[in-house]
């Protein structure tokens, strides 16, 4: 039997320092432009009274009904407008009929089909940036002038060239638990900055009217 300082926990310890300095040198290469601009077009929304959908698979699916969560309820303490948030894998028995008859690609465009209106802003929360259903859903965000958002990891996938805003979390391919610990992270501070906002709507409606555009 392998006592409290036997082998086994010097493994766990070695891999828990590896796992916690891979994911602090992670964090320290964010864009925090991208995460200001993102936080401007939420603020946007808001303001304007445009709803925010939110899609993710996995456990990224987890981390956007938490956001949702917190996007609808802990911001209010700004005492500015309410955020109209829905996350898209919340409804599984819409969710799994769509994927039962129209196949699992069809099931974030199929709902968000019934919704999207211009000015509306679709997150997808995606480490590959690949996932078909994400990728035929931000098309569809897109075919109807939506405001476009991917949280990404690995090298970028399909969405990182499909959205019109992106916060990138640059890894090697197959490191799901950094970037997926990393996406709850962001989340959370870019609540944080809803949630600390105090100036005037003005400043920011500008976003949603198309000021910010994509490059090139």
């Amino acid at each position: 039997m392998t006592g409290i300082d036997g082998p086994t926990s010097y493994e766990a310890r070695e891999i828990a320092l590896r796992y916690l300095r891979e994911f602090h040198q992670l964090m320290a290469r964010v864009d925090v432009d991208a995460i200001a601009r993102i936080v401007a077009l939420l603020r946007a929304a808001r303001d304007e009274a445009a709803t925010i959908y939110l899609a993710g698979n996995g456990g990224s699916a987890a981390t956007a009904s938490h956001w949702a969560n917190d996007l609808g309820k802990a911001t209010k303490c700004a005492g500015r407008g309410w955020i109209r948030v829905m996350c898209l894998s919340d409804n599984t028995p819409w969710l799994t009929a769509l994927a039962n008859d129209e196949g699992y690609d069809r099931v974030f465009a199929g709902q968000l089909e019934n919704f999207a209106s211009q000015g509306d802003v679709f997150t997808v929360l995606s480490a590959s940036g690949n996932s078909p259903n994400l990728v035929r859903a931000v098309d569809l965000a897109n075919e109807r002038d939506m405001i476009t958002i991917a949280f990404l990891g690995f090298d970028g996938g399909i969405l990182k060239d499909r959205v019109r805003e992106h916060l990138w979390l640059q890894t090697e391919k197959a490191a799901y638990g950094l970037v997926e610990s990393g996406h709850a992270v962001l989340c959370d501070v870019v609540t944080t900055c809803l949630m600390e906002d105090s100036e005037p709507a003005s400043v920011v409606g500008a976003a949603s009217r198309g000021d910010l555009r994509l490059p090139g």
